[in-house]
This record gives C-alpha cells, structure tokens and sequence, in this order.
C-alpha cells in the first residue's frame, strides 16, 4: 500500500488558514461536560455552470479532465435528470503518483429555473461518509437550490456512481444476518470483522489502492472539477459528512469559494468515536428534556429518560430475543433487543421521529417491544439499502483519519461522559461506529496526513446549521466551529434531528431551505426569521 501524500496545498491568502485541533479540542470536551449533563443524457439551455462543459484542470502531473456524457443511473428514480448536462471528472486515484491509475467521478448539473442564473453554482456535498451525491438530487431540488443557480453534484471518489464503486454488499448484509445477536457482543463484532475482511480482498483483487479514498483527496477532487468547468467562483453546501469535507476544502483550497453551508456539523478535530458520543447524548437528552417541559407528554410519560435509562440497562445484563412483524417482511422476525441495540435505536431511527420516542420507550417498559424492535429491524431487512453505501470510502475515512487520532480510552471517556450509569460494554462502540477500531485493524490503511483534523480558520462567509435533537452531528458543534468562521451566521432549527434540510418535518424543512436560498442570495443576511414559526414537537400520545 502506497503512502498517502497529495499535491502542496495552494496559497490560502487572507480568507483560510489551518490551524492545530488541540484548542477545538478541549473547547469541545468542555463544552460536552455542561452540555451532557434513470439514465438521462444532457439537455437544456446553457447555463454558467455548464458553459465549459469539456475543461481541464492544472495541477502536479497530468491535469484533471472533464468530459461530458450520460448521466450516471442512482439506484432510485431521479426525474430530475431529465434536464440535466452530466459527465465524469478523471482524476489520478493517488496524487502522490499523480502518472498512475486514474479514477472517474460521475458529475451532474441540474440547471437553474430563472432564465438568467446567477455566474456561481452551488456544488452538493454528500454525507455517509460513503453516500453518493447523485442520490441526494431530489433533497437538494426539492429544496429549491436551483431556484437562480445551477446545483452542481459529484460522486465522491468511491461512491456508488464513481468507476470504481466500492461498495460491499457483504458488509451491508452484516447488520441483517445479526439482528438476533446482542448489538455489542463479541460474536457481533467477529462477523463485522469478517465481512470486513471479505469486502478489502474483493477490492483489492480490483487494484484498488485504499488508501487513497479519504478527505484530502476527496477536496482536491472538488477543486479541480471547479477548474475543469470553468468556474471562477462557486458555492458549498455540505450535510453531515459532507460537512467535515467542506471544512478542510475550504482550509485547502479557498480561492474560488464565495460562500460555504454545512448542515449536521461533524467538525474534523472531533470527528470519530468522541463526537459520535458527544453527539448522542446531546440529542437524546434534548429530546426527554423536551418532552418534560410539555404537560402532556410529562403527564403521559414520567421521567422517560429515567424509564430510558433503566432500559437500557436492564437489556444490556440480560439481552432478549424478541419475534415481531417488520413491514414488507413476510412472517415475523427474531431481533434481540440489547442495551447497545435500544441507545443505537435511540440515536437512529429514534432522533428523527422525536415525537414517538417517548412513547415507544413506554411500550417497550410496559411489555410491547413492537414499536422499537420492528423499526430498528425495517432498515436493515430493505433491499434497497444493499450495494448503496461506498464501504470503502467510508472505511478509509474512519481508518484513516479517525481511529489513528483518538485513543480507545478517550472514546470509552466520552461515552461515561455521555451516560455515566451505562457499563463499559456499551462506551467501548459510540453509536453509528460500532466496532470501529477493530474494524480498521482489518482494513489496514495507512493514516491520512494529520491535517485532515485541523481546525479550519476562514474568513469565507459559512451558514452554520444545526438541530435541536440531532444525536449524530451534536447541535453544539456549529457554535464550536463558528468561533473560527468569523464572517458565520449560526442557526439551530428546532424540534428536528440530523440534517435539517431534509428532516421529516416539512415545516422544518422549509425553514431550513428558505434560510440556505437567502444565504446564498446575500451570505451577509440571511433570513432567519423562520424559525420562530417551525411548530413545536407533536408528541404521540397513547392510552395508558
């Protein structure tokens, strides 16, 4: 395996510069004491964005290429293309070998609706890490990006539409094939160990050189598709993973950003097990704080935190196998319900459907184990959720970047932090990265250069969005980051969980949508007056 190199960073001027993650650190870990208590061809008129729609871009070694061609086929209906200009960005698979394999990155831009765009674009950061921006064209439309703009979107390097893709289905199948087995147990672990193991010899007998699917080179990759068409300036607007992304493209490479939005803030210092734990708690306490502060839910439910809490510990001592109907599924289905298995459902599905949780909590005290078992068990018996995620992609950054930058102690720290009375089975996997550490001792790639977890000191101007129950990317990550953003307007969006542009709430969503289409009209006033109207949290409330 190759080491991880990429070409010298270009001048960053005035508007970014990086700066050592130890203070963000220890602001965060402060701040977590308190806290925690189809397939289209291109069409269409020109537009800005699409204007140079054969380009090449400069760089250490051959340049970058872009060429046009068919729109790459999402593995759900996408009508969305039907207007769209499409191609693929080739790009080296590894800078430091900048004469060797290529790799080529599907590109997708959805017009503007106004007949006269505005000259700068906005590019789409997906999330996972290991989604695919072509996946979340309809989010991106459905929020109006391309009302005055042209909305930009590449497969990230690896992702489902890249050549190669390096997605596993062995590995998705991991979560199915063990759901009657205790969520954190060694035996779980040994067969995501395994399947594992099973995905890198499947890649690796495709040439694939892992190492080279991570951040850094994932943000040379944006900069050089902005070159390649031609584009003078453009806007950012990333969820979730694609947050930690845009903030180290925008330490890397500022010049040609006129404006950055990050939704659902996984700041690359905190990035990993730490955060996941930081963000966990943060958002499922929001959620029974919520839910003691309103009279009907209090009066119906108690103390569901307590309730919650003592679940969780009951199940984790003594872990029970449950039948329940999951739908779609013919027949019922064995999941075992754990104390790691009921926290993991808490933070996702949980966090997103905040007004059941209470609730379900409540069944699943009172002898119904239905409402949480079926829901936990629905995703991970989904065909459609096979051969979707870029394993790969998502391995290399957790590898990579993450495991090789915080001690094992320091995650199983953060989770006592996070819910002190829980055992120690339950701190050593932080939620949504279970097995995290033994999973990378199997995948075996070398550790991205440690800029990747910088703190990114920008004076470009950034829309900081945040969620009140988001247990994935904590609501009090966006301030934290903001304290190096100087020109950053903060917004939290209540009563929704991760990624607030595109939650189940409508209402929400439209608050969130209208905020990032007037930051990106003027990043110096956006229009936040929304907020005040997003409804407060419907909470399902069942007969005693």
């Amino acid at each position: 395996m190759t080491r991880i190199n990429r070409t010298p960073p270009k001048s960053a001027g005035s508007r970014a510069v990086r700066r050592p993650a130890a203070a963000l650190v220890c602001a965060a870990m402060l701040l977590a004491a308190v806290v925690l208590a189809g397939g289209a061809t291109a069409a269409g008129p020109a537009t800005p964005a699409a204007s140079a729609l054969t380009g090449q871009a400069s760089g250490a070694g051959p340049a970058s290429t872009f060429t046009p061609g068919p729109c790459a086929k999402p593995p759900g209906p996408t009508p969305e293309l039907k207007s769209a200009r499409c191609g693929r960005l080739v790009v080296p698979e590894d800078r430091a070998h900048p004469n060797g394999k290529t790799i080529s990155l599907s590109v997708t831009i959805i017009p503007a609706k106004a007949a006269i765009p505005k000259p700068d674009p906005i590019v789409w950061l997906a999330g996972g890490p290991g989604d695919d921006a072509i996946t979340e064209i309809p989010w991106a439309i459905a929020g109006g990006l391309n009302r005055n703009r042209d909305v930009i979107f590449m497969s990230q390097r690896g992702t489902y539409t890249a050549k190669p893709s390096l997605t596993c289905p062995v590995v998705d199948r991991w979560a199915e094939k063990t759901l009657d087995m205790p969520y954190d147990a060694p035996a779980t672990g040994r067969a995501y160990v395994a399947a594992t193991k099973k995905c890198r010899a499947q890649l690796l007998k495709k040439g694939v050189d892992l190492g080279a699917y991570n951040t850094l080179e994932s943000s040379d990759d944006l900069d050089e598709l902005r070159q390649a068409l031609g584009i003078e300036e453009w806007n950012v607007y990333g969820i979730s993973y694609g947050t930690d992304l845009a903030l180290n493209y925008m330490g890397m490479h500022p010049q040609g950003i006129r404006s950055v939005g990050i939704d659902g803030v996984f700041p690359p210092p905190l990035a990993g097990g730490v955060a996941s734990w930081a963000s966990a708690g943060e958002g499922i306490n929001a959620i029974f704080k919520a839910c003691g502060e309103d009279p009907k839910c209090h009066r119906r439910y108690g103390d569901i935190g307590a309730t919650w809490h003592r679940l969780v510990r009951k199940y984790e001592a003594a872990p029970r196998t449950v039948r329940v109907p999951v739908p779609g599924v013919k027949g019922k289905v064995a999941v075992k319900i754990s104390g790691g298995m009921l926290l993991q459902w808490t933070v996702s599905p949980g966090t997103h459907l905040a007004g059941k949780v209470p609730a379900d909590i409540d069944a699943l005290a009172h002898g119904n184990p239905v409402p949480v078992a079926s829901t936990w068990a629905a995703p991970k018996l989904n065909p459609a959720g096979i051969g979707v995620l870029s394993n790969g992609l998502f391995s290399g950054v957790s590898c990579g970047e993450w495991v090789p930058y915080e001690s094992e102690a320091s995650v199983v720290a953060a989770g006592r932090m996070a819910f002190p009375t829980f055992p120690h089975s339950i701190w050593e996997n932080a939620p949504n990265l279970p097995f995290m550490r033994q999973n990378c001792a199997a995948w075996k790639v070398p550790n991205v250069p440690a800029e990747v977890r910088d703190v990114t000191h920008s004076t470009i101007p950034t829309l900081v969005v945040d969620a009140q129950y988001d247990g994935q990317t904590a609501a009090s990550f966006g301030p934290l980051v903001a304290r190096t953003l100087p020109n950053s307007t903060v917004v939290t969006i209540p009563n929704v969980a991760h990624v607030a542009f595109a939650s189940p709430s409508p209402k929400a969503n439209a608050c969130t949508q209208q905020i990032a289409r007037s930051f990106f009209n003027t990043p110096s006033a956006a229009n936040t007056g929304c907020i005040a109207k997003v409804p407060p949290t419907e909470w399902e409330i069942t007969k005693r």
